[in-house]
């Protein structure tokens, strides 16, 4: 597959920058399961984290706005996991095995990673500023997505974008029937279940996208 859509690898002052971020994340995660966002401040939020809170202000408008960059770890993991399809590979099963690959459990940590998305969500169904971040977390994944589907396919029209929506819908939707569930995070009823069966269900049979006509 062409690299051309290859990002350049991160400075270590934006690692740094990022790491931080992820922390903040997880603490406010953390602290909204427990004690919902009301119950939550952007102080407690710092203090679990350990920075100052100025810092948290630096890179955050909101105690909500904080969980962002957790909730856009799993879109990151599986659009790196379908850039690395096989060229020629059928999109809807590149898709599939790239969003099963992403919500796989092999160990604690993704475990722990799901069930920390469940409590997010839960806690989301009456917050609507912490909604809005989950809303705008699927948008941005979207956008994303949108080329690396094109270059995948290898076209550029309105099928990527109806391939790329199906995609995030379908991960958006799973994820949100799972958290109002107590179902596991492996097996029937799971993410990866859940959104294999909705991507089944928005894409169809659908094949190879046609490549646009040559206007020339």
């Amino acid at each position: 597959m062409s690299t051309q859509s290859s990002t350049p690898p991160l400075s270590l002052t934006e690692r740094r920058k990022l790491a931080t971020q992820l922390e903040i994340a997880r603490a406010a995660a953390e602290l909204f399961t427990a004690h919902g966002t009301d119950g939550t401040t952007a102080e407690a939020i710092a203090g679990r984290a350990g920075v100052a809170l100025r810092t948290f202000y630096r890179y955050f408008r909101t105690k909500q706005d904080a969980v962002g960059p957790l909730l856009a770890v799993g879109g990151d993991r599986w659009r790196a996991l379908l850039a690395a399809a096989e060229p020629g590979a059928a999109l809807p099963d590149a898709l599939r095995t790239a969003i099963s690959e992403a919500l796989a459990v092999p160990d604690d940590a993704a475990a722990d990673g799901l069930r920390q998305t469940r409590g997010l969500l839960r806690a989301a169904a009456d917050d609507p500023a912490l909604r809005a971040v989950w809303y705008r977390v699927n948008q941005e994944s979207e956008e994303k997505l949108r080329p690396v589907v094109a270059e995948l396919a290898g076209a550029r029209h309105l099928e990527v974008r109806l391939a790329a929506a199906a995609a995030t819908a379908a991960i958006r939707i799973a994820l949100e029937t799972w958290a109002g569930t107590d179902a596991p995070v492996t097996g029937p009823g799971s993410p990866a279940d859940l959104a294999t069966r909705c991507l089944r269900e928005l894409m169809g049979g659908a094949g190879p996208l046609p490549r646009p006509e040559s206007t020339a």
